[in-house]
């Protein structure tokens, strides 16, 4: 049979309304219904609608390396507002992103709110429950008592986060945005419209996405590759089912992340050789990767942020502890080896790839061992900054799934360079520092909080700030330096460093000298702990 669903994106893009509230599943350029988007911002241009949309965004779509996402949309009219979890970031070398020009310009709303949160809303929108009460958040940017997630001024005006006191205990609220339109993406549908996912490298959260507009009387849009005949899909294989599905649009050019076509080892297809995966190249960077790795224990359930962190799983191969922890990206991965570049987010040889908001179940809980995650600033709280810098707001990607994954974690290391732009060198065991960085990153105050330190303390969460120079932990009156690195002066070169006074421990260590060689160190992993 001839589908009845199939429309051109031309279409579709007709069938969203003035003021509608439209939710899209993407995660930068993985999964992104590119196409689509495309087709609303030419729409738009043609014929002025829609206007005014509310724009919901779980995790960024669009990277800027290839595939627009929500610059599409970026045009003077047709956004009201924009509730992400993160943006698309630039770099020095790209124009700032459209998405991030209105944002700064204050044209739009715009609120960056946790992606597990997010998906959270989605989940009661459609279970028609009031909100989500949770403590993902508080004392972070997110906290009304600070910015309650708003990212300009005409945002500040209308909180959309409220803090509520439920059984003596302090919890936020984040009321539901009921979305109307879904536009989400798979590789194939049926003719019926059920949505396999064969090809993705994640399947993000399009099928709650889905439901929270189904059960409030909107419509689905799902973007795929390519339709086969009714009933050829294996059932256990349809991961949206055709009942949630209004209509399809295809593109049989959409690539599977920025800059990839098709890769089978993305989409777990196919296993590949431990000798595909390069190592890290010999620098600073690496020594702290390394010495991260150290913080380690044999069977850890591990989650893996962006940054240095991501070479972490390269260390543990590198040093021949391949398999000995497991690995949990936000995008949905569990266990294998994670991706760099435009495949991040996605692991090869994966035991399983979840749905993104089960995935943010299991963080928010807790229930993995640590997390090894990036910086942009500390402070003297130890509270940690990697959503916002005021002067090139645009060079992040906003919280994303940060602060679900830091609520409740047991162990978190946070990595990073103790300075900003600083030259250095690491060899024959020892750091050399040729020319101090151009601007601090420990400084008096964040300039937002991503990460509350007195939050951590309160929770007896263990804390690791890893840098090239020294190792630092939280403690009760702050930050406690506890390693120093081979060739470093603690006074001249961290103490003197930081905008504010750091303790350094009675038996402060150093750090072991086979980290600062450019060769396996002996790497070995703690042993288990065990509640």
């Amino acid at each position: 049979m001839r589908s009845s669903k199939v429309v051109p994106a031309e279409a579709a893009a007709r069938l969203i309304g003035d003021g509608d509230v439209v939710t899209v599943s993407s995660s930068s350029g993985l999964g992104c219904p590119d196409a689509m988007l495309a087709a609303i911002g030419e729409r738009f241009r043609q014929e002025g609608h829609p206007q005014r949309l509310t724009l919901l965004h779980p995790i960024a779509a669009g990277d800027m390396y290839g595939i627009k996402g929500i610059d599409h949309l970026a045009k003077p009219g047709l956004i009201d507002t924009i509730v992400a979890g993160s943006f698309p970031s630039g770099s020095s070398s790209l124009p700032m992103p459209d998405i991030w020009r209105m944002i700064a310009g204050n044209e739009i709303r715009a609120y960056n709110l946790p992606s597990g949160v997010l998906f959270d809303m989605h989940r009661d929108a459609a279970a028609k429950r009031p909100g989500v009460l949770t403590k993902v958040g508080l004392d972070t940017f997110v906290d009304p008592a600070r910015q309650g997630g708003a990212m300009n001024a005409r945002s500040q005006a209308e909180p959309i986060v409220r803090k509520l006191n439920f059984e003596d205990q302090a919890w936020l609220f984040f009321p539901n945005i009921v979305p109307r339109v879904a536009i989400i993406r798979a590789t194939t549908a049926d003719e019926r419209g059920n949505l396999s996912y064969e090809h993705e490298g994640a399947l993000l959260g399009g099928c709650e996405q889905a439901l929270a507009v189904r059960n409030n009387g909107g419509i689905v849009i799902a973007q795929v590759k390519r339709v086969v005949k009714a009933g050829s899909l294996p059932t256990q294989c349809v991961h949206v089912p055709c009942n949630l599905v209004d209509y399809i649009v295809v593109d049989p050019t959409q690539k599977q992340t920025t800059q990839i076509d098709y890769d089978p080892e993305i989409s777990g297809e196919i296993k590949v050789a431990d000798d595909t995966f390069s190592f890290a190249e010999w620098s600073a960077e690496k020594v702290i990767a390394r010495r991260a790795a150290m913080e380690l224990a044999h069977g850890d359930a591990v989650n893996l942020g962006f940054g240095i962190s991501a070479n972490v799983p390269r260390v543990l191969l590198e040093e021949g502890l391949d398999g000995h922890v497991t690995w949990a990206i936000e995008q949905g991965a569990v266990g294998g080896m994670p991706l760099l570049g435009f495949a991040f987010g996605c692991s090869a040889n994966a035991d399983a790839i979840v749905p993104s908001p089960t995935q943010f179940t299991y963080f928010q809980g807790g229930g993995f061992d640590i997390s090894l995650l990036s910086f942009m600033q500390i402070d003297r709280a130890g509270n940690v900054n990697v959503s916002w810098l005021p002067s090139k707001p645009y060079l992040t990607a906003g919280c994303g799934g940060f602060i679900d994954i830091t609520t409740h974690a047991k162990r978190l290391v946070f990595s990073g360079f103790f300075t900003a732009g600083a030259r250095l060198s690491a060899g024959a065991g020892r750091l050399t520092i040729e020319q101090e960085g151009r601007s601090r990153k420990f400084v008096r105050d964040v300039d937002h909080v991503t990460f509350s330190g007195a939050m951590a303390l309160e929770r007896g969460q263990e804390v690791r700030y890893v840098t090239e120079r020294c190792v630092m932990r939280l403690a009760p009156d702050g930050l406690e330096v506890i390693e120093i690195a081979p060739g470093i002066d603690v006074r001249r070169d961290v103490l003197e460093q930081a905008d504010f006074p750091l303790a350094v421990a009675s038996d402060l260590k150093t750090m072991d000298a086979a980290l600062f060689e450019d060769a396996p160190y002996g790497l070995q992993l703690k042993e288990p702990r065990r509640a």
